[in-house]
């Protein structure tokens, strides 16, 4: 067995009580049911019980902050949930019924809100038959429905007249092969001609009290035509790579554009990235010139951009030369004489208008780089056309993006939701886009709902991350601003948690509008799994059914055959191409294949591990490298974490497999915290008993480690390799930390983590 084989056996002998872990804690009581038929919620404890008379162990249990009484609802019976192999329960999973009851899967639904199913905020499709019926067509007849749409949606050059050529079975596939377009003139040309003074650009600085920035698309036409020019002049031509390390304000955007405008390749590089991430990125992609800045400015602090890509460029001999944008204007930088270039004197001799050069529809458009977490990164090439076409069909249905909305994405363009999402998604539906160059909590933590009010956004998206930082931080700082102009929310980047979702919807969108949940990869371009406004009801924690040309199938990682039963766990794949997935690898092809195909024939391997409900909801559980085998039974890291994070204390968690010399690896749970009444000396004992309550004695973890602050990559992404380094004793061999937002975090977790084990060691040793 390889790939995901070897580290992700079928979850299919997961009972139920397992597979619950994702909501149980937080569910209400009428949410629960019980696999053991004539029992009763015990008004006085969180058990189940024949009988409802106290017992001694009533005042234990509730002395436990984690579980509020159920109450007396009475339990619903289900003939068909019954114990042994038919129910797909395996016993041994929960050896304690005493301590751990098992509940079903089931999740409840969020009712779609009204707002968006009518009257001047309906969304682009509101029911489900509406959706089901397009949904259809681009499954079973993927070239009448992408064709139409990229007749309707795109401006060509020479129009295509064959859809799509290849499948899966070959790795290779291309769309709209014969068609010619220019994705700059999509973005800009098109909507400029007919209203060049509506606002393309609004840039919120990092210190709040600076004006925003604000560009017209008229204006936009220009800048980009004088930097196309400069870069022409420059003796770029189309195919050529072109490295862009710079902050999040409209210069990027216009660097991006101008680059697609002559057919160049843009890698953009997050600008928090070392100038060991940025050489690696600039080598790889053999890049010719590099556009930068003197300094980013992020929540406060300068970010030396230019000194950064100086180290960078002693290794990177392809770049002949440097343009360079003077954001904060500082002092602080050396340019070197025939190589660098302050922006404004590479642009001001050139002409305001650069004819936009034809590009077939399969030219590579973009590259970028996977965060290089896990290894070499890898450069993820994307095709004009279809890359074009999957994003403006995800911002019209999926987001509900019109050409009056001003589309709030809290996202660098250095990852795929920044670039889809803030820069080219909206700019090709003629909206307003803002780049949001600061942090939310600078300098107070209402930065992201100060902004929704004094722009009037429409859209807002953002990570589970940046979700749960700013729940942690209380209501108060969203309550007092007029938020009444979102039609929706939107978040990406890992699976969200219950209790995130909860306070997302009820306290930012007041209840009354969606959260618009998405599952898709930097390789997809655009969201696959996606809720979409207006059409079913939201269920948390799922991001409830597939989108336009996107057919799933759970596979058996084992088998490789497809799932087809309810609530159980396998790998996730997709069975169809779709006009946006990532061509290839930049420069290594087979790699391409090895990584995508290989594995699963035919399918598209996503490495991400999902099941279905009853209802067909699609919930994505993790990584397949997440799951946690402790005693021969196989625990999903996300299912945990939810759990734990379901908890009136826990903010956010990680949970990682330790070496366990039983076990074979024991679940550990990394914790931050909100404020709380429970004593700090008994968190950890609290923590893992309400894991055990909610889902079995085998999940509880062996320890709970609490931390400042969880060690995060520079886009919010908890670094869970370095956690299982650090409780595997290989804190000196951490790998590459390049992405690390904050490497002092890693110090910090190192101690806590010594601490936590010595206190419990010492807990556990034989009073004398």
């Amino acid at each position: 067995m390889t790939g995901a084989r070897t580290a992700f056996t079928r979850l299919a002998a997961l009972s139920p009580a397992f597979t619950a872990a994702r909501a149980a804690a937080a569910r209400p009581a009428t949410a629960r049911m019980l696999l053991r038929p004539a029992a009763v919620a015990c008004t006085h404890c969180t058990r189940w019980h024949s009988t409802t008379t106290p017992s001694p162990a009533h005042e234990a249990a509730k002395a436990i902050p984690s579980m509020p009484a159920v109450g007396a609802s009475p339990v619903h019976e289900f003939p068909s949930l019954r114990y042994g192999p038919a129910a797909g329960l395996n016993k041994n999973l929960v050896p304690d019924l005493k301590d751990a009851t098992p509940y079903t899967t089931k999740v409840p639904s969020l009712p779609v809100p009204s707002r968006v199913q009518e009257g001047k905020d309906a969304a682009h499709v509101t029911s489900v038959a509406a959706f089901d019926a397009m949904w259809k067509q681009s499954i079973n007849d993927p070239e009448a429905f992408f064709g139409e749409h990229a007749r309707n949606m795109i401006d060509w050059i020479q129009p295509f007249t064959k859809t799509r050529h290849g499948d899966f079975k070959t790795g290779d596939t291309a769309w709209f092969v014969d068609g010619t377009l220019n994705m700059s003139y999509n973005c800009i040309d098109r909507h400029a001609l007919r209203n060049p003074d509506k606002v393309a650009i609004i840039c919120e600085r990092d210190d709040p009290n600076d004006a925003p920035v604000k560009v017209t698309y008229g204006e936009l036409l220009k800048r980009v035509s004088q930097l196309a020019n400069c870069l022409k002049e420059m003796g770029l031509k189309k195919g050529d790579r072109v490295a862009l390390y710079m902050p999040e304000c409209p210069e990027t955007a216009i660097a991006m554009l101008a680059c697609v405008r002559l057919g160049l390749v843009h890698s953009v590089v997050f600008p928090g990235f070392s100038h060991e991430a940025l050489a690696d990125r600039i080598r790889d992609a053999e890049c010719k010139v590099l556009i930068t800045a003197d300094e980013a400015m992020r929540g406060g602090q300068r970010v030396p951009l230019k000194n950064v890509a100086d180290e960078a460029l002693y290794h990177t001999p392809s770049v002949e030369k440097v343009i360079v944008f003077q954001h904060t204007k500082t002092n602080a930088i050396k340019m070197k004489a025939g190589r660098d270039i302050y922006w404004d004197d590479a642009v001001k001799p050139h002409r305001p208008y650069c004819a936009p050069v034809p590009v077939a529809a399969e030219d590579p458009l973009f590259m970028l780089y996977t965060s290089g977490s896990t290894g070499q990164p890898k450069g993820i090439v994307h095709a004009t056309a279809g890359y074009l076409l999957g994003i403006m069909l995800g911002g019209r249905y999926g987001l509900d993006i019109r050409e009056s909305d001003v589309v709030a994405v809290a996202a660098s363009a250095g990852w795929i939701l920044g670039a889809s999402y803030v820069v080219y998604g909206p700019l090709a539906l003629g909206a307003t886009t803002i780049m949001f160059e600061s942090i939310p909590t600078w300098p107070t933590p209402d930065r992201y709902w100060s902004m929704i009010e004094r722009h009037r956004a429409t859209q807002f998206f953002t990570a589970p991350t940046a979700i749960r930082a700013l729940r942690r931080l209380g209501d108060e700082h969203v309550l007092k601003y007029d938020l009444s102009s979102l039609r929706l929310l939107a978040t990406a980047g890992e699976p969200i948690n219950e209790a995130a979702h909860e306070w997302y919807f009820n306290v930012v969108g007041k209840g009354q509008i969606p959260v618009i949940d998405t599952y898709w990869q930097t390789e997809t371009g655009s969201p696959c799994i996606h809720t979409m406004p207006g059409v079913r009801p939201m269920k948390r924690g799922s991001a409830t059914h597939e989108f336009f040309g996107t057919q799933v199938a759970i596979l058996d990682p084992e088998t490789g055959h497809e799932i087809t039963e309810p609530n159980v766990t396998g790998v996730l794949c997709y069975k169809h191409p779709i006009p946006s997935l990532c061509r290839t690898i930049y420069g290594d092809h087979q790699r391409y294949e090895s990584v995508y195909f290989k594995e699963y024939p035919g399918h598209f391997f996503t490495g991400d591990s999902a099941y279905r409900d009853e209802d067909g909801y699609l919930f994505v559980t993790g990584r397949c490298d997440d799951v946690i085998n402790t005693a021969g039974h196989r625990l999903g890291g996300t299912e945990l974490e939810s759990t734990l994070v379901a908890h009136e204390a826990c903010a956010e968690a990680a949970v990682i497999g330790a070496h366990d010399e039983i076990k074979g690896q024991a679940p550990v749970a990394f914790v931050t915290l909100k404020p709380t009444h429970i004593p700090a000396d008994q968190i950890p004992t609290v923590l893992r008993h309400h894991v055990r309550r909610a889902i079995g004695a085998i999940a509880a973890p062996k320890y709970v480690i609490v931390v400042d602050e969880l060690p995060k990559t520079r886009s919010g992404k908890i670094m869970r390799r370095i956690l299982r380094k650090i409780m595997d004793g290989e804190s000196h061999n951490l790998g590459d930390t390049s992405t690390l937002a904050d490497p002092d975090v890693v110090d910090k977790v190192i101690k806590a983590t010594e601490e936590a084990i010595a206190a419990q060691s010492k807990e556990s040793k034989p009073k004398k």
